[in-house]
């Protein structure tokens, strides 16, 4: 049974990151032409979790997608006072699925101004 799922942590803080939306796109096949299509929108919990997967075995296809995580409005919401524009408004991170059995976890760990990602368990 594939899934994806993702969580967030902010490092500035050493907490989970609380109410940052998540967008999900697939993206086409090379040579397709198509837009990037978007499959859904979550925000994460107390747990800086969704509360279920983004994908799961039945929507859980191969091929090449992103998470857009809206870091700027959770930086905003909690009063951090950003530059303008805002140094990482939005973090855009492109990754491939080749199983479609597999289990994908991609965290995130932010703060204003660095983030970093890794395929977790």
């Amino acid at each position: 049974m594939g899934r994806l799922s993702t969580h967030v942590l902010d490092t500035t803080l050493g907490v989970p990151a609380a109410g940052v939306m998540i967008d999900l796109y697939r993206l086409p096949n090379p040579g397709a032409g198509d837009p990037r299509l978007h499959i859904k929108s979550a925000v994460t919990n107390s747990e800086g979790r969704t509360g279920e997967p983004l994908l799961s075995a039945d929507t859980l296809e191969t091929g090449v997608y992103e998470l857009a995580f809206h870091t700027g409005d959770y930086f905003r919401g909690l009063g951090v006072a950003l530059t303008s524009p805002a140094f990482l408004d939005e973090i855009v991170i492109r990754f491939g699925l080749a199983d479609p059995h597999g289990n994908y976890h991609v965290p995130l760990l932010l703060s204003p101004y660095s983030y970093s990602t890794y395929r977790g368990s």
